[in-house]
């Protein structure tokens, strides 16, 4: 028996077991009983738990306190604890229990309705107790039409609608459906339907910020023909007493555009119910993904404030872009810079999160708190993100506990260190940084990187704007030169022979210089290249990053120049120029750790760099483009990109 059709078979009889027993306790004791009941959903259920507290944060993150956000979460569990005890009293709720309990505002608004003579509407979203509307209408005297989907569980459906017959109200099921409601109007009923959960075919519209799918079947009848709609919304006030609310009357408009008056109508409605919403949340049905279809992603770049960091996280976030936008989403990237208080809270942060679990994290958050300042931790509050991304390992348990508090996915980029990687969505570990063996981890051969053709021929055209009338040659040579970093110096005698071959190699083969330093670039070589390039007739454009660094310079000079030349000190920037379709020549140099040593000869042994002592740069310069052996291209976005299909 599949898992649906058990459930709805022992629910099935649960309601026909229990629901005389609820029905025979004293009401207080029944309500009670809803209370615990949802009381317990709510410490067992995690995981739609989680999903209630993230839809409810992302509605009044703005507004509310985490503390409030989860009072309403739980206030909301109780409420829907009291609903499924008031379903199984249905079959006794009759008049006296409906003018004791039920206070009903705006009965005007149904009778003006309905004196129209062309059918009535009852509009409402899935809260609280709206299956008690059979019962009211009964007391007011019309005659009600619900209109129902199918659901996963016939049997229960089945005694609901049994349920929802025994006040004389009618069920419209799916045969024939359309001419059914089109009768109920004729002959000036009334009709409940619902505005939300609108499904792939629905239509797209702002709720509380972000775009949600909502139903356009009640609009599109009432401007059809000309039926009144009333808004209908109910709270809880305390046990078994409800407050209804309804009406007043909505005015549709029309402008002869049809698909624009559904879209503005129901906008107008939408804006109703979100009004009704705010001021009462926990009656709200939050337990479904109220933004599943949606117009736009949103994601969320956590930064350390490291540029080869913030790249790699940058040119992870394109590759979702693109293949969100193929999926016609709107994506906006957000980032947001964090600072540790100290590297002992750093490193508390990440051996707390280790016992962190998916969902127990959500609206606590006190160990993150502790660790960063009080204005990054506000500043990540304030984002409401569909996916996060980071990369290193200091930032995973951060990443961790904003997805998990938004219920977000989450991409981290290099081993998340102490952090289970079971725990995120995605981790995209380089080959050189021992990625672990589980299904959640792509490799990479190199680090990840905004390199593409585009992107490239943008930076060129804008060097090319730079240069203005300075005429190249037809072969260019780039220079980029990094910095010292934790065990690797790039000293003035190193830089010197770097000098000396690359102003040989441009000799031999009639090249011009293209040539920028890194902020990391000491002072002494920075000097160095000063005097060896400024009056030198080759070098066509030298940038010197620590006095002006435009930010076309690395990208132009790898579209412009048909050789690289590289100092070896960083994975980021060897990794960008694999994928530019150049000739790499990185020099050889001492104090590289042995894991860095691995990636360099892994990617000379791929021939995506060529490896080179500094005596030999010139003539493996001049061997390798008299050869013009084939470019090998660095290609790590595709790996990525068939891991997204599987989770996005």
């Amino acid at each position: 028996m599949k898992k649906n059709s058990l459930l709805d078979y022992w629910g099935y009889n649960a309601v026909k077991v229990f629901g005389p027993l609820i029905r025979a306790l004293p009401l207080s004791l029944s309500f009670f009983l809803g209370r615990r009941i949802g009381d317990l959903f709510y410490c067992l259920d995690a995981r739609h738990r989680a999903l209630v507290y993230s839809n409810i944060r992302r509605a009044f993150a703005e507004t509310l306190s985490a503390d409030q956000i989860r009072k309403i979460t739980r206030d909301f569990y109780q409420a829907y604890g009291q609903n499924l005890i008031e379903i199984l009293l249905i079959p006794h709720i009759n008049y006296s229990y409906i003018d004791k309990y039920i206070r009903i505002e705006g009965v005007d608004c149904i009778q003006e309705a309905l004196a129209r003579g062309r059918g009535l509407i009852l509009l409402a979203v899935h809260v609280g107790s709206w299956e008690l509307s059979s019962a009211i209408s009964l007391k007011l005297g019309f005659i009600y039409n619900l209109f129902a989907r199918n659901q996963r569980y016939p049997l229960l459906e089945g005694l609901l609608n049994y349920y929802r017959m025994q006040n004389g109200s009618r069920v419209i099921k799916k045969e024939d459906q359309l001419r059914q409601l089109i009768r109920v109007l004729q002959n000036n009923e009334a009709v409940g339907m619902s505005l939300d959960q609108g499904g792939k075919d629905g239509v797209l519209l702002d709720f509380f910020g972000k775009s949600a799918s909502f139903a356009s079947g009640a609009i599109k009848l009432a401007l059809k023909y000309d039926a009144a709609i009333v808004p209908c919304y109910n709270t809880r006030i305390k046990g078994p007493y409800l407050k209804f609310m309804l009406g007043p009357a909505f005015k549709t408009t029309k402008t002869g555009d049809s698909q624009r008056d559904v879209r503005e109508n129901l906008n107008r409605l939408v804006a109703i119910f979100e009004d009704y919403i705010r001021k009462y949340p926990k009656d709200y049905l939050w337990s479904y993904k109220v933004w599943k279809y949606t117009s736009s992603k949103n994601i969320l770049i956590i930064s350390d404030g490291k540029a080869g960091h913030l790249r790699q996280s940058q040119a992870l976030a394109q590759i979702v872009q693109n293949y969100l936008t193929g999926k016609s989403l709107k994506v906006n990237i957000s980032t947001e810079e964090i600072r540790f208080k100290s590297r002992y809270r750093s490193l508390i942060l990440r051996l707390t999160s280790v016992f962190s679990g998916k969902y127990n994290c959500q609206g606590c958050l006190w160990c993150l708190k502790s660790a960063v300042s009080q204005g990054d931790y506000q500043k990540l509050l304030a984002h409401k993100p569909d996916i996060v991304i980071s990369c290193g390992s200091s930032l995973a348990a951060v990443n961790h506990l904003i997805a998990r508090e938004n219920m977000a996915k989450s991409l981290v980029i290099m081993r998340p260190s102490l952090v289970n990687a079971k725990k995120f969505d995605l981790v995209v570990v380089p080959r050189h940084d021992r990625p672990l063996g589980t299904k959640k981890v792509v490799v990479t051969e190199g680090a990840l990187n905004l390199i593409d053709d585009n992107y490239l021929k943008q930076q060129g055209e804008k060097l090319r704007q730079h240069l203005g009338a300075v005429k190249l040659s037809d072969f260019c040579l780039g220079v980029l030169l990094g910095g010292d970093t934790k065990g690797f110096c790039l000293d003035a005698s190193s830089a010197a022979g770097i000098i000396h071959e690359v102003k040989e190699a441009a000799e031999r083969l009639k090249a011009d210089i293209l040539i920028t330093t890194s902020r990391r670039t000491s002072p002494e070589v920075v000097e160095l290249v000063k005097r060896e390039f400024s009056n030198y007739p080759r070098a066509k454009f030298m940038v010197i990053a620590n006095e002006d660094n435009p930010d076309f310079t690395v990208g132009g000079i790898m579209y412009l120049s048909q050789m690289l030349v590289i100092s070896p000190e960083s994975i980021s920037m060897v990794s960008e120029a694999a994928k530019s379709k150049k000739y790499i020549m990185v020099f050889q140099s001492k104090g590289l750790s042995l894991k860095h040593q691995k990636f360099l000869n892994y990617f000379s042994r791929k021939q995506y760099i060529y490896l080179t002592p500094i005596p030999s740069l010139a003539a493996k310069m001049q061997k390798i483009w008299e050869e013009k052996p084939i470019i090998k291209s660095l290609n790590d976005n595709q790996a990525v990109s068939e891991a997204l299909k599987k989770i996005l």
